[in-house]
């Protein structure tokens, strides 16, 4: 008991220090820190690094404690031992999220656009919208991944190159069962259909664990896997059930009708979504509290 009120002791004294040395210029610097991880928060949420991150952080915050209360002595040399090599490991648990947003960072021409939505974006929407509606009709599976500002050409390298102009007629000639190039996804560059049957990355977040739906399988796990690792827009039609749903960051919307795909993919492209560079970082089009079911996670 003695060391528990020496260690409260401690932390009021302190918090009445840090009162006192508290000014305007402190609290931006607060404010500053505080606005950074909140990005860095958004950037990993609803992806597996969110649960290792929890787990450090459980971990740092459970040592300091007990190696703040000096009673255990040998513990205390351990975790002033350890901590080192821990803080040293994060970039290397965290190595894909950090490449990813240096990525976007840095790249040029991030924070401004034209103005105008390009006429090579608008034949690709139309010719998608209108696939997506007869797939659907028909039951025919799909995955099509819009590029946006993010590379796709490693994954372009897992499928067969097409590189032609898009329509609904050739969308539904690749997703028609039994041919040769329907397992996969097709990757759309512009107006460009650049490959067929790619190899996407499956979503490790657990968030399809969370739908009643049993009609969510490996397309849609792949449509968030690879919206989890770029900013790639994502149609999909389910085998099942006919749903058409749009994947981006990890979120996803479920059972859309021609016009309201159309709607979502246009806002996608528009300039306004365009200009907001960093923005979109803290907001995205879907919103935060939608799930799997109609509005989905």
């Amino acid at each position: 008991m003695v060391g528990v009120e020496n260690f409260i002791r401690y932390l009021i004294d302190n918090l009445g220090f840090f009162f006192e040395r508290l000014t305007w210029l402190s609290v931006v610097d607060l404010a500053l820190v505080t606005l950074i991880f909140f990005a860095l928060l958004l950037l990993l949420r609803d992806t597996q690094a969110v649960v290792l991150l929890r787990g450090v952080l459980v971990l740092v915050v459970l040592f300091s404690l007990l190696n703040s209360l000096e009673l255990l002595p040998a513990f205390s040399w351990l975790i002033r031992t350890t901590l080192p090599a821990l803080v040293l490991a994060i970039p290397v648990i965290f190595a894909p999220e950090i490449r990813r947003g240096l990525e976007r960072l840095g790249r040029a021409g991030f924070l401004f656009s034209n103005g105008k939505t390009s006429p090579e974006a608008q034949k690709a929407i139309s010719a998608v919208v209108g696939a997506a509606m007869r797939l659907s009709d028909r039951r025919h599976g799909a995955l099509i991944i819009l590029q946006r500002l993010d590379s796709l050409e490693e994954y372009v390298r897992t499928g067969v190159m097409v590189d032609a102009q898009v329509t609904p007629e050739l969308l539904l000639q690749i997703f028609y069962p039994n041919t040769p190039l329907h397992d996969g996804a097709a990757i759309l560059e512009g107006s460009r259909l650049v490959a067929a049957a790619c190899v996407m990355p499956l979503s490790a977040s657990g968030v399809l664990a969370h739908t009643p739906d049993r009609q969510l399988g490996l397309r849609h796990r792949a449509a968030l896997g690879i919206s989890e690792v770029c900013d790639a827009v994502v149609v999909v039609v389910s085998e099942e059930s006919g749903a058409v749903s749009v994947v981006h960051s990890g979120r996803m919307i479920r059972r859309l009708d021609a016009e309201r795909l159309d709607n979502i993919l246009r806002a996608f492209y528009h300039p306004d979504a365009q200009r907001r560079g960093l923005a979109s970082l803290f907001k995205g089009i879907f919103p935060s509290g939608s799930k799997p079911g109609g509005e989905a996670r």
